[in-house]
């Protein structure tokens, strides 16, 4: 199968992301006090620049509860303009991504490394990324998932290793604090690079595996 219609023929061409009513935060979602209290210090926080650009900040969306944690790079410019992530071309792909293992969009979490779109959608600068990284390392403890996909270049070298090359290490399992943790290519590079698409597909589907055998009580 080319890898151009790849997630279009495995994934159903009608699926689209259920985008709730825009807010910086879902409140409605957030079971745990202490992470709606994170949310309200991301929200009022003004540590670096990239807030005053920002229409607002977009703190993450998703099953509190879940097992699999999604992490991206940034906001751009539909979701500083919704307050959520991955709400444009390459959310509506990240989508289908998940649905062509039979993983919805409700029972997973979603953020990013910074939480407040950089100008332009470029990407952020590494002292943007450490300012902000805090509050993404809280952020996973308390959604305390076990496996965590890290979606591109940013997540991966803030959360596996700052000299790592997705290229190099995507697919691989590794293990931080007890968690499984995974790299593979941002869905915005399978929009630029159709070959992407097949190593996405190798790696969502060892992501389906091991998140199965959790729900299952496997090892």
């Amino acid at each position: 199968m080319k890898e151009k219609y790849l997630f279009d023929y495995l994934a159903p061409t009608t699926v689209n992301p259920a985008v709730p009513e825009p807010a910086a935060v879902r409140q409605q979602t957030v079971q745990n006090t202490s992470l709606a209290e994170l949310a309200q210090t991301v929200v009022q926080c003004r540590r670096c620049p990239l807030r005053a650009g920002a229409s607002q900040v977009v703190f993450g969306t998703g099953n509190t509860q879940a097992q699999l944690l999604l992490v991206g790079e940034g906001p751009g410019a539909e979701e500083d303009a919704q307050g959520l992530p991955f709400v444009g071309a390459a959310g509506k792909l990240l989508t289908k991504i998940l649905a062509s293992v039979d993983i919805s969009r409700e029972e997973v979490y979603i953020t990013n490394v910074v939480k407040c779109r950089p100008p332009g959608n470029r990407a952020p600068s590494a002292k943007e990324i450490e300012t902000c990284l805090p509050h993404l390392l809280a952020q996973i403890e308390l959604l305390n998932p076990q496996i965590i996909l890290c979606l591109g270049a940013v997540a991966t070298k803030a959360l596996i290793d700052p000299q790592a090359s997705v290229s190099l290490i995507r697919g691989k399992w590794l293990e931080r604090k007890g968690r499984k943790i995974m790299a593979t290519f941002h869905p915005a590079a399978l929009l630029r690079d159709q070959s992407k698409k097949r190593p996405v597909w190798y790696d969502i589907q060892k992501v389906r595996d091991v998140y199965r055998s959790l729900s299952q009580g496997g090892d």
